[in-house]
């Protein structure tokens, strides 16, 4: 009984130490690709041609990490302003020297789901993996 005790646990250890690995490269993946979008959409979005960020310019966004293996409807979106104003409105553009931050989110998906194998509580199931940047608009009315 204590062979089989002392297998299962060694079982589980083995497991761990091979999988484990695996999905925090996957975690550090996730969080590149969103910051990587974050950044983009800020340049493009704050740049002078712009001075927003658009809902096809979002979709599009969505569509470049669904490329990665992300499902595009799980991916949000959250965007501000310094002075407050609205950075998707494409009819009143964000002035020059006007902050727009964008915060993209991502669920966990139960990537650290394994760690319970050796007594690590894992992450919340509704956790989500947060990318985040701020540029000030360059957008400057004719």
């Amino acid at each position: 009984m204590k062979q089989l005790l002392v297998f299962i646990l060694f079982a589980a250890m083995i497991c761990w130490m091979m999988f484990s690995p695996i999905y925090k490269h996957v975690v550090i993946v996730r969080q590149a690709v969103l910051q990587q979008e974050v950044d983009y959409l800020l340049e493009v979005g704050a740049s002078g041609t712009y001075g927003y960020i658009s809902p096809a310019m979002e979709q599009a966004s969505k569509r470049r990490l669904a490329a990665f293996g992300l499902r595009e409807e799980a991916i949000l979106f959250d965007y501000d302003t310094t002075s407050g104003a609205d950075p998707t409105d494409p009819s009143a553009p964000v002035p020059r020297g006007v902050g727009i931050s964008l915060t993209a989110s991502y669920p966990y998906e139960n990537l650290f789901l394994i760690d319970s194998l050796i007594g690590i509580t894992p992450i919340a199931p509704d956790a989500r993996m947060k990318a985040f940047g701020m540029k000030m608009s360059e957008y400057v009315p004719w």
